[in-house]
């Protein structure tokens, strides 16, 4: 979690009074990959190294999880931060030789696609997976609430967690990309070793395709978004074996794909 503070005039009725408010830090992380520059990352720095994991994982670029070697090369109090990832080239994945973008925003993952073909989705699917029983949800989206730190205090940051079968938390990251947060968690959970208890992913917003394949190659299976849900994120979790439920709140929710 990292924030700043900010000084700004608040209007009311009687009074301009200064006050001291709190903004999430967004910054960029430069990636290198063997000495070469790979992305930058634009996220709220904290987390970086399950983040790298996380992301390196999901877009097939290192799918092993054994210990991967990283190390800050450089990082200045604003956030701007370089890191260096060491990889043997036996076990680089495809996904770094289609590497498509040399700049993943914070509102949009790695958007930059080279060609349509990129789009491709495997043409396999998850096995059957564990039913979510949904009078659980207001429980674990409450949990999930109570510990977005940053999202109190700034209303700028989005979080993902991830629960294993008998809805116990197994981690929660927050960052100002929504994308960047399920990278986290993704990552975190390869770095403890308890990636494949992962069995439901809870984020705070809307679910893009995106957050539909990161979820897929991690192997989990129900995706709950607090938001809605894009036609490409509903197209993907149908192929892919996902079940996908959106709007859930207020004790409603949309199931989308595979209930």
């Amino acid at each position: 979690m990292q924030t700043v503070t900010y000084e700004g005039i608040k209007k009311n009725a009687e009074s301009r009074e200064l006050i001291t408010d709190f903004l999430v830090v967004e910054a960029p992380l430069e990636i290198s990959i063997n000495q070469s520059p790979f992305t930058v990352v634009m996220r709220t720095p904290g987390n970086d190294f399950d983040l790298i994991r996380g992301l390196l994982y999901v877009e097939d670029i290192y799918r092993n999880t054994g210990e991967l070697l990283m190390e800050i090369i450089s990082e200045t109090p604003n956030g701007f931060t370089k890191i260096e990832v060491s990889i043997p080239e036996d076990k680089i994945g495809i996904g770094y030789l289609n590497k498509r973008s040399l700049l993943s925003v914070s509102s949009c993952g790695i958007c930059g696609k080279q060609q349509l073909e990129d789009f491709d989705s495997p043409k396999t699917k998850l096995a059957k997976q564990l039913s979510l029983n949904l009078n659980k949800l207001p429980e674990m989206f409450a949990l999930m609430t109570a510990n977005q730190k940053t999202f109190s205090l700034t209303g700028g940051s989005h979080a993902a967690t991830v629960f294993d079968a008998n809805y116990q938390m197994l981690t929660l990251k927050e960052d100002i990309g929504r994308h960047n947060a399920v990278d986290k968690c993704v990552g975190a959970l390869i770095q403890s070793q308890q990636l494949k208890k992962g069995t439901f992913l809870l984020v705070s917003g809307r679910v893009s395709y995106e957050i539909i394949t990161k979820a897929f190659f991690a192997k989990i299976g129900t995706i709950v978004a607090v938001s809605a849900c894009s036609s490409l994120a509903v197209d993907y979790a149908k192929e892919f074996g996902i079940c996908l439920i959106g709007f859930s709140r207020e004790n409603k929710a949309t199931i989308y794909s595979n209930p």
